[in-house]
């Protein structure tokens, strides 16, 4: 990837039938959407993906179906380690590279344990580089089962090393967003993409590459207009609307999640399963009101401040 893409990378659901086995024939069909709203990249194989309830196997071959899919349209990046030794994290990272994925995704906290310190994670990260020769890398502050924030001089020097192109910052934290943006400005090969979207519009001014959140398994093609629009005088006050309302509806988007983002989509006519592998809650009347005023009220957002936009 000799320059960053930018834009919004989609973090991909993964589509399940109801005998809980992988649908590929919607995961295409997802891909196909989040390619007609725009998306500049594609993150598969992540906790969205409910990427820790995947075998190794299906884990590639969900990453190897997502890059057909694509069919080089946008660079894919997927999730490659999962514990174990730092050898063994590599060689997994190898076999997903093989699937032709533009960068293979470090989980930031699989390298260190939660009380192990950041001396003893740089150390590993730098063994995984060694242990990996020629595969670009990217970062995942996964919050899951703990999360693991990279200061903006750790991701500096991870940076320099040439290797590293990605980034996806889930710290929450505006001004360390910036630290780590001023200390990585002017690389085009890297490129930062925020998950925290209260502080969407402030992270693009500061010169974030794009946004890589959950919000974009509802709404897509709202995530590819904010980053279009973000600094354009002309939209500043769709721009505040739309920012407003990613604040508003926080809450009910990450309300036994990824369940109700699939029953979302169905609702906007994409043919797959509620069904998830991952339990977050249960997915009741109340879940389900919720979701569908949140499909009203963005229906509204689309014909008061973007006219044309997929409903």
């Amino acid at each position: 990837m000799s320059e960053k893409p930018k834009g919004f990378i989609p973090v991909m659901l993964t589509p399940f039938k109801e005998n809980g086995a992988i649908d590929f024939d919607g995961l295409t069909k997802l891909t196909e959407l989040y390619l007609r709203a725009g998306a500049a990249g594609l993150f598969a194989n992540c906790l969205s993906s409910e990427m820790f309830e995947l075998t190794e196997e299906e884990r590639v071959a969900v990453t190897r179906h997502v890059v057909k899919a694509a069919g080089g349209a946008v660079p894919v990046v997927a999730t490659a380690t999962f514990g174990g030794t730092v050898q063994r994290q590599a060689d997994f990272v190898k076999r997903m590279y093989d699937t032709g994925i533009e960068a293979a995704i470090v989980i930031t906290n699989m390298l260190a344990g939660e009380l192990e310190s950041d001396a003893v994670f740089d150390e590993r990260v730098q063994q995984l580089l060694e242990a990996t020769p020629g595969v670009p890398l990217g970062f995942y502050e996964c919050p899951d089962p703990f999360k693991r924030v990279l200061s903006a001089a750790q991701l500096k020097r991870f940076v320099d090393t040439g290797r590293v192109i990605y980034h996806k910052d889930t710290c929450l934290d505006i001004d360390l967003v910036k630290a780590k943006l001023e200390v990585t400005k002017g690389i085009p090969s890297f490129g930062l993409y925020d998950a925290y979207m209260v502080h969407a519009v402030e992270s693009l001014k500061a010169g974030s590459a794009g946004l890589s959140c959950i919000q974009g398994n509802y709404y897509p093609e709202l995530i590819v207009w904010l980053c279009e629009h973000f600094d354009d005088d002309s939209s500043a006050e769709q721009v505040s609307k739309v920012q407003q309302f990613f604040i508003d509806h926080m809450d009910v988007m990450h309300h036994v999640y990824p369940v109700v983002a699939k029953y979302f989509l169905q609702k906007r006519g994409l043919e797959i399963s509620t069904f998830a592998r991952r339990f977050a809650g249960v997915f009741d009347a109340g879940a389900k009101r919720d979701i569908d005023a949140l499909h009203g009220a963005y229906t509204a957002l689309c014909q008061g401040v973007i006219i044309g936009a997929a409903i």
